[in-house]
């Protein structure tokens, strides 16, 4: 039989701990890796995705020859890395003839690849191309805004997906509460065409508006690009169950025989056994048939006591 070691470390427990499967959750860190062959145009892109996930993303800056996310084998490497580094997400940078300035986003779940979205990378501007107020940088711990405008988020199944991948990479950290000062950045994602997006960040620039509600500027600081929605694999159904599972609340009791309809609304069922009404013996000491005896009794003996003594008067 295999053993089972516990760590004896604290400090290797912690992490363990860390990365137990959770009810909720809170945040993914995301892989940033090389293929077989970039860009300077990739190598760019990757570094500003970094620069847009810092303190919550992992660079890798060798170039991986077997990482392949789409060929049967390839996504061995992938799974591993995830294991070894305990991330959700991934971002592959590859270049070849075929597929120039290639871009693999993809997911894992429990360390196996969850979906797959490839696009190519053009247009690119980088955030030093821009030139605004410094002070406009978006600050570290900033919640982003999104905006995705275009009918082919909501029609075209590929856009859809990327859709999803993006709101997946670029959220953060899930939080309950949040001050509105650190809302100060926008991701515009336009769809131009049935597979290419345009992809920018803006900062939010409040100006005086005479009234209580300021007047909202859009100030571009990069980086922007161009997508092209290449190839993309949806998650096996299987394992998408097995994703979108979750834990039953604790806090709310179940109550029985009651169904919530859309149409007749909230219908419940009850049960009534049977009263049985004649078959049911009357008990045998009752406590009115007890109090009926009594005050009988003691009328029975008040009625023989004078009588007695008469008799007894007389025969004298």
């Amino acid at each position: 039989m295999m053993k089972l070691k516990t760590p004896s470390k604290k400090r290797v427990l912690r992490e363990l701990e860390k990365r137990e499967p959770k009810l909720v959750e809170t945040g993914k860190k995301t892989l940033i890796l090389h293929g077989t062959k970039t860009s300077n145009v990739l190598n760019a892109v990757l570094a500003e995705i970094y620069h847009l996930k810092r303190g919550s993303a992992l660079k890798y800056s060798k170039k991986n020859e077997n990482v392949r996310p789409f060929e049967s084998g390839g996504e061995t490497s992938l799974e591993f890395f995830s294991l070894k580094t305990d991330c959700g997400l991934f971002v592959l940078g590859t270049h070849s003839k075929k597929r120039p300035n290639n871009l693999v986003i993809g997911r894992f779940y429990d360390h196996h690849i969850y979906d797959l979205v490839e696009v190519g990378v053009e247009n690119f501007k980088s955030i030093e191309s821009f030139s605004y107020d410094k002070k406009l940088t978006p600050h570290m711990g900033s919640k982003p805004f999104f905006a995705f405008i275009g009918e082919g988020f909501d029609s075209n199944e590929e856009l859809k997906h990327l859709k999803e991948v993006l709101l997946d990479l670029f959220r953060g950290e899930v939080i309950t509460n949040l001050n509105l000062a650190g809302l100060d950045r926008v991701y515009l994602c336009t769809a131009v065409s049935s597979n290419k997006v345009f992809f920018t960040q803006c900062a939010i620039q409040l100006k005086k508006s005479g009234t209580k509600v300021p007047r909202i500027e859009l100030v571009e600081v990069g980086p922007s690009m161009d997508f092209i929605v290449r190839r993309h694999r949806q998650p096996d159904d299987r394992l998408k169950n097995q994703a979108m599972k979750t834990a039953p609340d604790s806090t709310k009791k179940k109550v029985k025989n009651v169904v919530n309809d859309q149409i007749r609304g909230k219908r419940a069922r009850i049960f009534i056994p049977d009263q049985k009404v004649g078959n049911v013996a009357l008990p045998h000491k009752a406590k009115g048939v007890k109090r009926e005896r009594r005050e009988a009794k003691m009328k029975d003996e008040e009625t023989r006591e004078p009588a007695g003594k008469k008799q007894k008067d007389n025969g004298n």
